[in-house]
């Protein structure tokens, strides 16, 4: 396995000292965010969602792709994926990211996924999924990039069962899964050793990060309220040495892109080597012929 960072988690670096600081902890490639940036968000201090300084632009064209592109290939990292927020059954979108990662030299983006809120039926929101991937199946084989559904909560895609229902029949040279225990957390929790043998070959890439739950309060009724946020790699709920060793047993050997929210450091350089030192070094322990 070889380790990545997607670039939401690393807001107040641009692209360049983003590469230089991926390479000198140990990392072999990149996920470049992909959406455009406000500009009251560009005003205001770097962020995840807001103003994240390692995004790509769309609006930016080929000039913009470029100097991403080239921060990479400057420090030997491989661009992993372009990953962008894309709604479900904008295939326009879809062909504009899929252009993009090409360009790129990207394996894979990110497609859509509808989120659920109980305002449509999940029968009504399964057929709108499963008819855009299909159609999204067939511009990923055009362009030669494989789109990946994330399992995420709020979405019908909340679990590893869910995302197998979702692209079941599709072609899984093009289509796949990106697991993200950490998202599972707050929703759609199945056992990791299960849930990697569910997604079979759809299992495409994996995110790294963590969470936990917490009582928040009191109901008027008097039952507790419980809230889930983020929390280190060590410090929330998800047993990264197990998933490991399962992904190991399952014989995964894509990436492990951290995607850590927690806040737990100074610095995104301070988070990567974290990263490196704590994942990295479960690798070294749990296969070390490889």
């Amino acid at each position: 396995m070889k380790l990545s960072v997607f670039t939401v988690a690393t807001p107040e670096m641009d692209p360049v000292q983003l590469a230089a600081a991926a390479k000198k902890a140990g990392l072999h490639g990149i996920e470049w965010r992909y959406t455009e940036t406000s500009a009251e968000a560009k005003s205001q201090e770097p962020s995840f969602w807001g103003n994240n300084r390692c995004t790509i632009a769309p609006s930016g064209g080929e000039a913009e792709l470029e100097r991403f592109k080239d921060a990479a290939r400057l420090h030997g990292l491989s661009t992993v994926s372009v990953t962008p927020y894309l709604r479900t059954g904008d295939l326009e979108a879809t062909e504009k990211v899929l252009q993009a990662a090409r360009y790129m030299g990207a394996s894979c983006i990110r497609l859509g996924v509808p989120g659920y809120d109980r305002s449509k039926s999940f029968d009504e929101l399964f057929e709108l999924g499963r008819s855009y991937l299909k159609d999204a199946e067939n511009l990923c084989r055009k362009y030669g990039v494989k789109g990946l559904i994330e399992i995420h909560h709020g979405t019908i895609g909340a679990s590893a069962s869910g995302a197998r229902r979702l692209v079941e029949g599709l072609d899984p040279e093009f289509i796949g899964v990106l697991f993200d225990p950490g998202n599972s957390v707050h929703e759609g929790f199945e056992n990791y050793r299960m849930s990697l043998e569910l997604l079979g070959p759809y299992l495409a890439h994996v995110h790294v990060k963590n969470a936990g739950w917490g009582v928040k309060g009191k109901a008027e009724d008097g039952s507790l309220i419980w809230h889930s946020e983020w929390a280190g790699l060590k410090d929330g709920m998800v047993p990264w040495r197990q998933v490991i060793d399962d992904l190991i047993a399952v014989g995964y050997d894509g990436y492990l892109g951290v995607e850590d929210f927690s806040k737990q450091f100074a610095d995104s350089e301070a988070m990567l080597n974290h990263f490196v030192e704590y994942i990295g070094g479960l690798l070294e322990e749990l296969q070390p012929d490889v």
